[in-house]
């Protein structure tokens, strides 16, 4: 009898946990709504929308990603987004893009979407796409130099970089399954928080001299 009341509990409590497991973006509940960006409206999950009247030809085409990003930057990359906040109409249709060019020896270093898994192509050139597996792969690094017309895979919540190991530029596009997949640039958090992690944490945690860490931070001041 016990048994069965375990049994019970425990299937009940699968099926309560189910949905949220399973929860990625919400499902739309009508034909579109451009969000509103400037609205006051409560928001819960994504935007409040716009009246459908307002709604021009705009919530469905964009030619944002058709310029190249300026790769004048301290990693040789420019990320040009277009999420729901560049691109209203994708509010909560859970889709959004991505364009990110590269210099010559440049970097999109380690970061994490928290919210989306990625797909992308590159259009190009050739990346470099590295993919860290979590503790359960034993942090298995998959990587693979990417050419012109190729496409990969990033799963959600892994942490992953590209690095532009050819002699000319190089770009990609990629697409998430949310309207805002969020990112988190590794060296940034680490080092250029705000307020800063105490420096004793981090020679601790990364085994290194606190003068080291000092150094890092100072990289990285201003979230740069």
């Amino acid at each position: 009898m016990g048994y069965s009341k375990n049994l019970a509990a425990g299937l009940f409590a699968m099926l309560f946990l189910a949905p949220a497991v399973l929860a990625s973006d919400p499902d739309p509940l009508q034909d579109f709504c451009v969000a509103d960006l400037d609205g006051r409206a409560v928001s819960v999950n994504g935007h409040p929308c716009k009246p459908m009247s307002e709604a021009g030809d705009d919530f469905l085409f964009s030619s944002k990603l058709a310029k190249a990003g300026n790769t004048s930057t301290p990693n040789g990359s420019a990320v040009t987004e277009l999420d729901v906040a560049e691109w209203p109409g994708t509010n909560t249709l859970g889709v959004s893009m991505n364009r990110v060019d590269f210099a010559p020896g440049g970097t999109n270093p380690p970061h994490v979407h928290p919210r989306g898994t990625e797909i992308g192509m590159v259009m190009k050139g050739e990346l470099l796409v590295g993919i860290l597996g979590s503790l359960d792969s034993g942090n298995k690094l998959y990587s693979r130099v990417v050419r012109a017309g190729e496409t990969f895979l990033i799963p959600r919540g892994l942490m992953h970089f590209q690095f532009n190991v050819g002699k000319t530029e190089a770009y990609m596009v990629v697409s998430f399954n949310s309207q805002n997949p969020g990112i988190v640039f590794v060296p940034l958090t680490l080092f250029g928080s705000n307020p800063p992690i105490p420096t004793p944490v981090l020679t601790k945690a990364l085994r290194i001299e606190a003068g080291v860490v000092e150094l890092l931070k100072s990289k990285f001041a201003g979230g740069s």
